[in-house]
């Protein structure tokens, strides 16, 4: 009796087996079945089978991290270690090299391998009589345990300089001349003084100068308190000793240029962003980050310039070149230039205060025309009109004048709607306490919960952040050469604009009961578009920088 599994299973000789052919067929066979892993429904397994999607980086968008201050500090420690252990000396000394050589870990090694005694002067940590390579530390032969290497950030290293003892003779100390002090302590300089003394002094440098490499108190003398001793006289005063190792970590982050502090106040984060600290990226790219604080809204600041606000589309030195001008007095002028004329004789500014062209200067009493500037003794007696358009002083003179209007006329329309874009994102603040009362009121009128009522809410966030955007867009476009890119540029600006008006009035209008359901779906799809058109605004701008595609009508850093 014979079975359809039996003929499956059997072959001319009458035995089973499989070679790798048939693995691969098999294997084949799988892959085209119905019942193949392809074909399965991977959700009823739940989450444990689903792969991650990778989050794309979009064209405007940079790669970067957040720091807290204790990944910085241990940044710090790691240099300090190595360079420790290069030279062998110990962490205190390590850490005021390289702070001396700008936690240059490169420069340093150079310039301490062609002269140490010489680096160890400069960084004030021996004096000239005694820099020698005994006074740094442990040889170099003889190696150094890590204890020896811990940095004074987080605990106190061994100290290095002549400790705080009670002296046998007496001894009053120079600074206070308090007699009644029996505690003093010196650097290796040997200048003695109390210990109440240093410590009022290192405390003051701290909290008010805000300094980290704190001198010797003597007159002249140049060397530096390492760490140990510093920890030493602010045993009492943990407050300070924090606030010295945040200097030491701020002063570790303005030296490297891939790292920026966060600019918002109180705030202890680090943003490190190597692909933005040259400043030739700054020409293709827009460096805007976020910093890792739980904060609301975010900490979102420009990594390459000290612009503390998202600027995209408009790259770093345009947005810092159209700032100055709005600052400059230079606009003054131009209005000075647009609503007063200058005496051909004696230069001084004169406003036309009647209706008369016969002009007379106060100080130099010169009589001229206000039309062609000419002398008005050449005008005859025609004293409310002038034929003289073909002198050419005049002509001169009124061409200045129509170039410095049409500048001017130039500049207040881009800056106009530069600062109404920046009003209108200003008063989106306001729209918020609006937008909630609505919310509120679409609670009670019909049957949506708190949670689908956030579309209103939803929608302020897109049109403050494409305001944003816009604004800066002006500033770009008044650099902008003229051409079809300006051209495709002011398009999407103008969609983007457009677009987001029309989202603004919609969040505006009046709340019906009966047009709930209506606005709701308005308002959404509407957000949907405005995001997608400042999407398409950034993206675009932002392959240009890499593309090359923007030229510009100024000359502009980092541009040939």
């Amino acid at each position: 009796m014979s079975s359809d599994n039996d003929n499956d299973y059997s072959d001319d000789d009458g035995e089973y087996y499989y070679d790798d052919d048939e693995d691969m067929m098999s294997a084949q066979e799988d892959e085209d079945s119905p019942s193949s892993d392809d074909g399965m429904d991977m959700d009823e397994f739940g989450d444990d089978f689903k792969v991650p999607q990778r989050t794309v980086r979009k064209t405007y968008e940079i790669e970067y991290d957040s720091l807290p201050q204790s990944a910085v500090e241990k940044l710090v420690l790691n240099d300090i270690e190595h360079i420790s252990g290069i030279f062998g000396v110990e962490a205190s000394t390590a850490s005021l090299l390289l702070r001396y050589m700008g936690w240059n870990k490169e420069r340093l090694i150079e310039k301490y391998m062609d002269n140490a005694s010489a680096v160890t002067v400069a960084a004030g940590i021996s004096p000239p009589s005694r820099a020698s390579p005994s006074a740094l530390g442990p040889d170099r032969s003889q190696g150094s345990s890590s204890n020896a290497r811990t940095s004074g950030l987080r605990r106190t290293a061994r100290q290095t300089s002549a400790p705080m003892k009670a002296k046998s003779q007496p001894f009053i100390c120079p600074i206070c001349f308090d007699d009644t002090q029996a505690s003093f302590s010196a650097l290796a300089c040997d200048h003695t003084f109390c210990s109440g003394c240093w410590t009022a002094y290192i405390t003051s440098k701290i909290r008010e100068e805000g300094e980290h490499a704190i001198r010797c108190m003597a007159e002249g003398c140049a060397l530096v308190a390492p760490d140990p001793f510093v920890r030493t006289a602010l045993a009492d005063d943990p407050e300070t000793w924090e606030r010295f190792n945040e200097l030491l970590v701020r002063h570790f982050v303005a030296s490297n240029p891939n790292l920026k502090y966060c600019p918002y106040p109180s705030c202890t984060y680090t943003v490190s962003c190597p692909a933005a600290a040259s400043k030739s990226a700054l020409t293709t790219v827009v460096p805007i980050v976020i910093c890792g604080a739980d904060a609301s809204p975010p900490h979102r600041f420009c990594f390459g310039c000290p612009i503390e606000s998202d600027h995209r589309p408009v790259i770093c030195p345009v947005a810092r070149m159209w700032l100055k001008k709005c600052r400059d007095d230079s606009e003054t002028a131009n209005w000075i230039k647009s609503n007063t004329k200058e005496c051909s004789h004696c230069q001084s500014t004169i406003e036309k205060n009647g209706g008369c062209n016969h002009m007379t200067c106060k100080k130099c009493k010169h009589e001229f025309c206000w039309v062609c500037m000419g002398p008005w003794s050449e005008h005859g007696t025609a004293w409310y009109s002038c034929n003289r358009y073909d002198e050419k002083a005049g002509v001169d003179a009124r061409d200045a004048q129509s170039k410095s209007r049409a500048s001017l006329e130039r500049y207040l329309h881009y800056y106009n709607r530069w600062a109404n874009h920046e009003q209108s994102a200003k008063l989106s603040v306001e729209l918020y306490a609006k937008t909630e009362k609505k919310m509120e009121e679409m609670q009670v009128t019909s049957n949506l919960t708190w949670i689908e009522v956030q579309f209103m809410k939803k929608a302020v966030d897109e049109v403050f952040k494409c305001r944003m955007t816009l604004k800066w867009t002006y500033a770009m476009a008044y650099y902008l050469e003229k051409g079809n890119q300006k051209e495709l540029f002011e398009d999407n600006q103008r969609d983007l604009e457009r677009a987001v008006e029309d989202l603004s009035e919609l969040l505006e209008s009046q709340i019906e009961p009966e047009i709930i359901p209506t606005l709701r779906q308005k308002v959404t799809d509407k957000t949907v578009y405005v995001s997608k058109r400042n999407e398409i605004m950034l993206e675009d701008t932002a392959k240009g920088f890499l593309e090359g595609r923007w030229r510009w009508n100024v000359p502009v850093e980092g541009f040939d």
